[in-house]
């Protein structure tokens, strides 16, 4: 257990479980309590809603006002910006819920909010400007990282004061619209489920109550016990629906699976399908302590004519509204990656332990932070928020990670441990970001010799540049990176396509002051490491560029080993050789962020961050090295090299950008 954002959280089970939970997420079922998660509910009219959201989401992908999640059928999965900042000042991603549009309590909100908007702001002309408002109350759940509350906050605030103040001065006086926004920080209970049995343990363990007649959740219910796995329904899909109390069926049962793929019914999201009490302060409020205690229902259930039957739900036992919400770890378009898919089930507070003891008896893992991190490690996606340093969480986590590695190292006789005065390395605690993008804030040099670029004093040439770290990431990033590495001018084109990106969501172009340059040398991207032959990237461990001549002998001697059929484990006196040939340090060109050996590849594996401008260089020496090679499909990936804190020696990799799904 650890602190971990003011909660006292499990970092991993007490036993050793690391390969068995693996094999859980991928075969069996694996439940992680994601309580700690912050939800914060937004009320207003629906076009004032959206043009608050729209202030600082995401502009690739989906937005606020899509059709797929306006109506409520299904979650928008986004992230968060300070609002006007795209592409700077990352916040954290952050799940949209709409409430259904057509609830029963839907129009009878209308009346309940009270709230008043706070500041005023100029802003460019928005949807607000152009359209009608439209007089239907709406309610959202944005649910986010914890680390991030705060700040998620105080931008929702300043967001719905400048959304207000807008309407105000388009419309006038005319009518006054309100927002609302409410804490919802331990209202709920939230259990991740992940593994192709995800949707039999949910089966086994709740027990829908009789008085629900609507035919498509009767449909999608039955549909569970032969689920193969929860990949197999829309995205993102929402399930509302209510159970009795848990504890009166235990101890469950697991559906089991017949598999009979010509009978699977096929659901798509509705809005009814989505419906759920859940949403209604007053009905979670009421059960925020259960009626019967287990005392009482031990009582009930001894008196029982057979020992061990379940009990029958009375009139007066609680039923609780749950949300059940499809989810996936996984990448676009990837050959490599282990995509995981389960639920999200969300209750109200004070019934968590009564559902973690039937979602965890039919032998469910439990999995604590360290778990769920290795999910996303092994499906291929980044996580959140160890694999974003622009973000602010990250500076805070890699901080507090550095200062327990170095007092390990400290502790160590100077015989027992790394030499890293030896290696070269500057900082091996912490990878130099700045250093690497040439942006302000540099750390201090330390005793050890330095492996990073040597700044140099360029005068009054350097003062002008205006360089500020930022990551380019979305669904958009293969048709940014295809415009981008095309032209004599790849500054100017991304400048462009931030710009378009930008006006999407009713943005004015970034200042002038931002220049093409330094916005393409402040970029990082994700990407994906996969080693070529032995050895594991290491978290921390630095991603260096190929000279032409070293990349040629590396790329003949994997190609060699191919050929032959040489097993990985094994090091050809070729590669021993070129092993030894470390780049320049002016090379480096990223970090890797996580890495260790995979499981579901059988080989080192790494997720990290490079530089956008090293990236294009990457990829004009791979157009010199294969200049008449006409197929894509033939054309290996990009070649780096990667070398550990703690190595002397630097092996290759193929790197692969990330693109999220």
């Amino acid at each position: 257990m650890e602190t971990l954002w003011g909660y006292r959280l499990a970092v991993c089970p007490t036993e050793k479980a690391y390969r068995p939970s693996h094999r859980a997420a991928v075969h069996d079922a694996i439940l992680h309590d994601a309580s700690y998660y912050s939800l914060v509910e937004v009320k207003g009219a629906e076009q004032i809603l959206v043009s608050m959201l729209e202030r600082f989401c995401d502009p690739q992908g989906p937005g606020p006002s899509s059709k797929r999640c306006l109506g409520g059928s299904r979650v928008l999965e986004t992230w968060m910006y300070k609002p006007g900042s795209y592409p700077y000042d990352l916040i954290a991603p952050v799940t949209v819920v709409w409430k259904p549009a057509d609830s029963p309590t839907a129009t009878a909100e209308s009346d309940q909010i009270n709230a008043k908007g706070k500041g005023k702001a100029k802003e460019p002309p928005s949807v607000l400007a152009e359209n009608a408002p439209s007089e239907r109350i709406r309610c959202v759940w944005l649910r986010f990282h914890p680390s991030v509350h705060t700040e998620v906050l105080n931008i929702l605030q300043g967001a719905a004061s400048q959304t207000l103040a807008t309407y105000k001065e388009v419309h006038g006086d005319s009518k006054e619209m309100t927002l609302e926004i409410a804490n919802l920080k331990n209202h709920v209970n939230v259990f991740e489920i992940v593994g192709p049995k995800s949707s039999q343990v949910i089966r086994g363990a709740l027990s829908p109550v009789h008085s629900d007649k609507r035919g498509d959740f009767l449909k999608f219910w039955s549909s569970l016990t032969n689920l193969q796995s929860a990949g197999s329904v829309p995205r993102g899909m929402i399930i509302g629906f209510t159970v009795n109390d848990p504890r009166l069926s235990f101890p469950p049962k697991n559906a089991k699976a017949k598999l009979a793929p010509d009978q699977l019914s096929i659901i798509f999201p509705s809005v009814r399908l989505a419906a759920s009490d859940v949403w209604d302060e007053r009905v979670r409020s009421g059960l925020a302590k259960p009626r019967y205690r287990k005392k009482d229902l031990d009582e009930r259930r001894s008196n029982n004519g057979i020992p061990g039957t379940r009990l029958d739900p009375l009139r007066q036992d609680d039923r609780i509204p749950v949300l059940l919400i499809q989810r996936s770890l996984e990448t676009h378009d990837s050959n490599d990656s282990q995509s995981l898919h389960g639920w999200t089930l969300i209750v109200p507070k004070g019934w968590s332990m009564a559902f973690f003891s039937s979602l965890v008896f039919t032998t469910t893992r439990v999995g604590g932070q360290r778990e769920r991190q290795t999910q996303s490690y092994e499906a291929g996606t980044p996580y959140f928020p160890r694999d974003y340093p622009p973000s602010q969480p990250y500076q805070e986590w890699i901080e507090e990670q550095e200062a327990k590695e170095k007092l390990k190292w400290d502790r160590k006789p100077p015989a027992k441990r790394v030499n890293y005065e030896k290696l070269g390395v500057k900082n091996p605690w912490r990878p130099d970001w700045d250093g690497l993008l040439h942006t302000p804030g540099s750390r201090p040099a330390t005793s050890f010799v330095t492996t990073q670029r040597e700044t140099t004093d360029t005068g009054a040439a350097e003062s002008d540049k205006n360089v500020r770290r930022w990551l380019l990431r979305g669904s958009e990033v293969p048709k940014i990176l295809s415009a981008v590495s095309s032209v004599l001018n790849p500054g100017g084109v991304l400048l462009s396509e931030i710009n378009r990106l930008r006006s999407k969501r009713h943005h004015p172009i970034l200042p002038t002051d931002i220049k093409a340059v330094d916005l393409l040398e402040g970029a990082l991207i994700n990407v994906k490491i996969d080693m070529c032959s032995r050895g594991s990237p290491e978290s921390l461990c630095m991603i260096y560029s190929f000279t032409d001549d070293l990349a040629r002998q590396w790329s003949k001697t994997l190609h060699a080993r191919q050929s032959a059929g040489v097993s990985i484990d094994e090091d050809s006196p070729q590669e021993a050789e070129l092993s030894t040939k470390v780049p320049a340090q002016d090379a480096v060109i990223g970090y890797v962020t996580t890495g260790h050996f995979s499981l579901s590849r059988g080989h080192g594996f790494g997720i990290g961050a490079i530089s956008l401008a090293h990236l294009l260089e990457l990829e004009h020496q791979h157009l010199r090295l294969y200049p008449n090679q006409k197929m894509p499909s033939k054309i290996p990936p990009l070649l780096v090299g990667i070398q550990n804190t703690n190595s002397l020696q630097c092996r290759p990799a193929h790197i692969e950008v990330i693109v999220d799904a």
